[in-house]
């Protein structure tokens, strides 16, 4: 995907309007940085520990997320991460990320060590690098997927959505968010997590499409392979819970090619041997240190008393329509036509479709942390869904009254994006 993006042959005014919106998050996010570092919102002791962790790692020292790291107050001079709002700690392993999220919060500080204790602007803007790459790169993901599936239109009106969600824009960033509690909790890694959930569906999807043709299943499909596998070790290293991806990836794959169902199991095997490889090099290969760490993990965050209570559906509604205004208003009616209009519901719109109902389930269920890389997931997919279901309908005979109305949309949620950003003190 990144090599067709940025080949000279192939660009064109799809690929600079698309640039030129993820230039625009950029700025947001910038922005929004340094606003928070005005007033005074710095990262707190989580993300320092983080951090701290990381760099003794990669010099060597104890692995992050374990009990070699994660030992007591007085080794960091940060609050015990047993006693932290964001890091579930059993036995002193992460219960919720691997070392691989730890070394990428720590790798700006690995180029820049001066920028470790700079409370400025510039120095919360570098360590803000990787959640930045994360979110451009997954801007760019949802424009490459939406554009190949539904033309330029719906890859336009996806990478609006994307581009100017608050939430999207505050998962860029290491300080908090925009108000009304888009990000309340800080960021720990979601946006690394979504962006392998992201490329783990639609990696998949691609590679068993492959399948209908008559080549060899592991040559010709090397590449895709070492993609999805490369998702899969993001999503699994950043965010144990959001590893149920893998397994939607191989239903994913039968349901796509149900044809050749051993071809499947030995892609998506090879490329599951891929991402443990990758999660077991963040270990720095120490086979010990990696099955306790899974073994304290926690795969499946579900607590069931929470469907059965009515707060848990106002916040995940909560965190959609603070996320994405625009989507708010955007989802009632994507949805009333894919159940009103046959010619809408294929398996380009239903697949979306289907896991953001899945993530919304996962959101139900853990109202705190993981939940907020699920909502981020979530809004994603929804993106997705809803570029689709808008591309069908300017496709019909009242293509001027609804392209008026998508781009008054759109245009809009820029507007009192920017506006909101410009009055935040």
């Amino acid at each position: 995907m990144i090599r067709r993006f940025l080949d000279p042959g192939s660009i064109g005014s799809p690929q600079l309007i698309a640039a030129g919106l993820l230039f625009v998050y950029l700025l947001q996010a910038a922005w929004l940085i340094h606003l928070e570092t005005a007033r005074g919102s710095l990262p707190d002791s989580n993300h320092e520990l983080c951090v701290y962790d990381g760099l003794e790692q990669w010099k060597g020292g104890a692995i992050a997320g374990t009990p070699e790291a994660l030992h007591s107050e007085a080794a960091t001079g940060l609050p015990s991460a047993a006693r932290a709002g964001h890091l579930r700690v059993s036995d002193g392993y992460d219960q919720d990320r691997s070392p691989l999220n730890y070394l990428t919060c720590a790798a700006p500080y690995l180029v820049r060590p001066s920028f470790l204790r700079d409370e400025s602007s510039l120095g919360q803007l570098w360590a803000a690098t990787p959640y930045l790459f994360f979110g451009v790169m997954l801007g760019g993901s949802l424009w490459y997927v939406t554009r190949r599936l539904y033309g330029n239109t719906g890859g336009y009106i996806a990478l609006a959505l994307y581009c100017f969600s608050p939430g999207m824009i505050a998962g860029g960033t290491i300080t908090g968010g925009m108000p009304a509690g888009v990000a309340g909790a800080p960021n720990l890694g979601e946006m690394g997590a979504v962006w392998g959930a992201f490329g783990t569906v639609f990696t998949a999807i691609a590679v068993a499409h492959t399948l209908y043709a008559p080549r060899e299943v592991i040559l010709w499909n090397s590449r895709r392979i070492l993609l999805l596998g490369l998702s899969f070790a993001l999503v699994a290293g950043n965010q144990f819970s959001l590893s149920l991806m893998i397994l939607v990836a191989l239903l994913l794959m039968f349901w796509v090619a149900p044809v050749r169902p051993k071809a499947v199991i030995v892609i998506w095997s090879t490329a599951v041997a891929v991402g443990a490889v990758l999660v077991f090099a963040a270990y720095f290969f120490r086979p010990a240190l990696l099955w306790q760490s899974f073994l304290h993990g926690r795969w499946l965050d579900i607590a069931p008393r929470a469907f059965a209570m009515s707060a848990s559906y106002l916040h995940t509604l909560k965190a959609i329509a603070v996320g994405s205004p625009a989507l708010m208003l955007a989802l009632p009616v994507a949805l009333i036509a894919y159940f009103a209009w046959k010619r809408t519901r294929y398996f380009g719109n239903t697949a979306p479709l289907a896991i953001a109902a899945l993530l919304f389930v996962l959101a139900l269920a853990s109202p705190d942390f993981p939940g907020q890389g699920f909502h981020l997931g979530l809004l994603v997919f929804l993106f997705v869904f809803v570029a689709g279901v808008l591309a069908d309908l300017i496709e019909t005979r009242q293509r001027l009254l609804v392209t008026a109305a998508v781009f008054g949309l759109l245009s809009a949620a820029a507007l009192r994006n920017l506006l909101q950003l410009a009055f935040l003190r």
